[in-house]
This record gives structure tokens, sequence and C-alpha cells, in this order.
């Protein structure tokens, strides 16, 4: 007679466990910039927008661009106009305004906080789509605010 090998059946806990497990990394990959997509409203002419926008699909992200300017944008997704920048966005239920770093905008969607978005208000140097060559290798200090529902806002990170 041979013997023939009969692998185990896997029991209900390392099914489960298993399962888990690849939830996990569907959860983790969620918040990955190859799977994010994102709409921009910007004015067709603006040039920075245009390289922002470039700095997001060279990170992963799948960009839509409305050329039709951001202000009425800006004002109807509720993101106080002292907050306001060139170009505005929308990204998996948040507001993005201005040149918010892509690493930012990912931190932001894993971490999920309860709040309207992230701005950078206006356009300082060296932050994402104002830091080519035209600017000479200048970098202004700017921060990335986490704006409130409310409207109030925090620092969610520096760049110097």
């Amino acid at each position: 007679m041979t013997n023939l090998f009969i692998p185990s059946l896997p029991t209900r806990r390392s099914l489960l466990l298993g399962l888990a497990a690849m939830g996990a990394m569907s959860v983790a990959g969620a918040a990955t910039s190859a799977s994010v997509a994102m709409q921009v409203w910007k004015d067709p002419s603006c040039g920075c927008c245009k390289d922002w926008v470039s700095t997001l699909e060279k990170s992963g992200f799948r960009v839509a661009v409305i050329e039709q300017g951001n202000t009425a944008t800006r004002s109807r997704l509720g993101m106080p106009a002292q907050f306001g920048s060139c170009h505005t966005a929308v990204v998996q239920g948040y507001v993005i305004e201005g040149h918010v770093p892509a690493t930012d905008i990912l931190r932001l969607l894993k971490e999920r906080p309860n709040a309207l978005g992230l701005a950078v208000p206006g356009m300082p140097i060296g932050s994402p789509g104002m830091d080519g060559p035209g600017y000479g290798g200048r970098r202004d200090p700017f921060r990335v605010l986490l704006i409130q529902k409310d409207g109030s806002a925090q620092t969610f990170s520096s760049y110097s």
C-alpha cells in the first residue's frame, strides 16, 4: 500500500487570521498614492498649479483637472478664504487647498482625522509646484495646516 500524504486542513482560526491579514494589507494599501484619485480646480493658465499636479502624478496620484478656476469651488467646499491659494482639490472627502506635499495628503488619508482638510495658504516658494528652476533654489519656510470643520486651523507639518 502506498503512503499518501494528505496535507492538514487549515483550522478556522488560521483561516480567520489569514483573512484578517489580507484585510489589513488592503487597508494599508488604500493609503498609497497609486490608489488615490483626486479632482483639482485651477485656472487654465496657472503654471504653478500645473507643476503641483505634476508632482502628485509623479507620486502616483490619479488627478482629474477642472480648468475653471477655484474660488467658487473653495467656497462651495467650505474652505475659509483666509487659507486660500491658487488651486483647490478634493480627495476621499477632504479638501486640499494650495501647494500641499503628497506625503502630507497620504498622511491625512491614513490618519483620517475628523477635519475639513489641509491647506498651504498663499504660494510659498519651495513648496511643491513652487520649487522649479525659476526660483533659483530659494525655499521659504511654510506650514501645512489641518483645517477643522469649524474653520479653525492647527499645524499639521512644517517645512523650513
